[in-house]
């Protein structure tokens, strides 16, 4: 029996009806959400395209993923989120996309919360947009680990770029052509959320939070250990500073 949609069908901005569109779905080991993933991300809009990065899985989520007639693409083996990510902007930019979301294998983004992440990007306010699970909706939980830690990481962020950042580690995101031609060019590998916010300020890219509920994962588990966490919560810190000095890429789209 599939799996029951945990949302409602929700209709899709008329807007994008011009606009060649792409979900970006990076997915390690998430054969028991993949498939319902897909089916919300449908249930969205049946006309978005949609490319699942499989990072070097050990189980059938690639197979999930093709079974649900999503376009695979396969790494030979893991590249970490980073490079899974940045194998989707270049898969955009390459066939033509011209708005790209992204949304994690593991169930935690809601794609029926997709419309408020796609409004500033349709009305010309912004080139990326983060759904951050800190500003201002409730009902998104954590470990006061982690809380403090995003603390820490979001006053770095705001003071590295001159910007207010909430949520520096979200993955829910949409972007137009200039963010994928960026994207697609140059993405960090290791946490690239945290320093990928650097970059876009470097650039000038305009960068919108908009506020978003994470639900818990459909399968699997996380990969964070508490001594990952640790190592995290240092590396995520030299990682806002170093991408101070990082080179200035010029997008694909400006060359």
């Amino acid at each position: 029996m599939a799996e029951a949609v945990r949302t409602a069908t929700v209709r899709a901005d008329p807007r994008l009806a011009s606009l060649k569109r792409l979900a970006i779905v990076p997915a390690l080991n998430e054969q028991g959400g993949i498939g319902l993933v897909i089916d919300e991300i449908r249930a969205f809009d049946p006309d978005l395209e949609i490319v699942v990065v499989d990072d070097g899985s050990r189980d059938r989520t690639a197979e999930v993923a093709a079974e649900r007639s999503a376009h695979v693409l396969r790494l030979p083996f893991n590249l970490g989120i980073g490079g899974a990510v940045q194998t989707g902007f270049r898969y955009a930019f390459e066939n033509g996309f011209e708005l790209v979301v992204r949304v994690d294998g593991d169930g935690q983004h809601d794609p029926s919360q997709l419309g408020a992440l796609l409004e500033p990007l349709l009305a010309g306010e912004a080139d990326i947009v983060v759904g951050s699970r800190f500003a201002g909706l409730a009902g998104y939980r954590s470990t006061r680990s982690r809380h403090v830690a995003n603390r820490i990481f979001a006053g770095a962020a705001s003071l590295v770029t001159g910007q207010r950042v909430t949520d520096p580690s979200s993955g829910f995101q949409a972007l137009n052509r200039r963010a994928i031609a960026l994207f697609a060019a140059d993405y960090p590998h290791e946490f690239p959320e945290v320093e990928a916010t650097v970059m876009v300020a470097k650039h000038q890219l305009r960068r919108v939070e908009v506020p978003v509920v994470m639900r818990e994962r459909v399968a699997g588990r996380s990969s964070i250990s508490f001594v990952r966490s640790v190592y995290f919560m240092s590396k995520v810190l030299l990682a806002l500073f170093v991408g101070l000095f990082r080179r200035t890429v010029v997008p694909m789209e400006d060359r």
